[in-house]
């Protein structure tokens, strides 16, 4: 007679990878090999240079997703849908400038807290602000994003990296600031604080007026200041 009692035989089946011992394939800042015709020095200058605008352009990104979903005022349907057109072609430029990171051998940046760390652009608060102030962070970003991509472009123009060279970024940039500075009606932009120090990236002085002033440094000069919102 069977003992429906017994206990049953546990057979090993398959476990997530996450709960065992994992080696990573590349670390971070180290480059693979790759045939490209590139010196290994010249990839890696140009790793550099795209993390920090892969950093920034997702950080854009998620600015116009945010304001996509906080927008609000007579001029809501067609910043609501603008904004969002502007994260998808946004999204578009993380994957292509991503994706030419790994393609030169090194590793991008991915997650939130790593980019957090890394960009140049203020973060914004959690706060819901006004139209005004939401385009204004909108171009500021944007000049940001725009210094760093005309240097960049012309150190691997200089160093031979064409592919890094033609990314789409900097035209596109151009023609969304355009775009945005027609629908500014009012100068939101900030005076500039004279003479901050740029010993780090991000300087913290005092408008003409004793107002607090955020001024980002690109390149150890002086990019441009920007009054937070209330």
């Amino acid at each position: 007679m069977t003992n429906r009692h017994a206990s049953p035989t546990v057979v090993e089946g398959a476990r997530p990878l996450a709960v065992r011992q994992t080696k990573e394939l590349q670390h971070y800042g180290t480059m693979a090999r790759r045939p490209i015709a590139l010196d290994a020095s010249v990839r890696s200058a140009s790793v550099d240079n795209l993390n920090q605008l892969l950093v920034d352009t997702m950080t854009l990104r998620d600015m116009y997703k945010k304001h996509h979903w906080q927008v609000s005022g007579p001029t809501f349907y067609q910043l609501h849908l603008l904004f969002d057109k502007h994260f998808n072609e946004q999204s578009e430029l993380v994957d292509s400038i991503a994706e030419r990171i790994q393609s030169l051998g090194g590793v991008s940046i991915a997650m939130a807290h790593d980019v957090a760390e890394m960009t140049l652009i203020p973060r914004p608060p959690r706060d819901r602000e006004a139209v005004t102030a939401q385009i204004s962070r909108l171009l500021h970003a944007h000049e940001i994003v725009l210094k760093e991509a005309r240097a960049m472009a012309r150190q691997a123009a200089e160093a031979g990296d064409d592919g890094t060279n033609d990314l789409k970024q900097l035209g596109w940039v151009l023609a969304v600031l355009a775009a945005l500075g027609v629908l500014l009606a009012v100068p939101v932009l900030a005076r500039r604080a004279p003479g901050p120090d740029c010993t780090t990236r991000i300087v913290i002085t005092k408008g003409p007026h004793g107002e607090p002033v955020e001024c980002v440094c690109v390149g150890g000069t002086l990019s441009t200041c920007f009054e937070p919102g209330p």
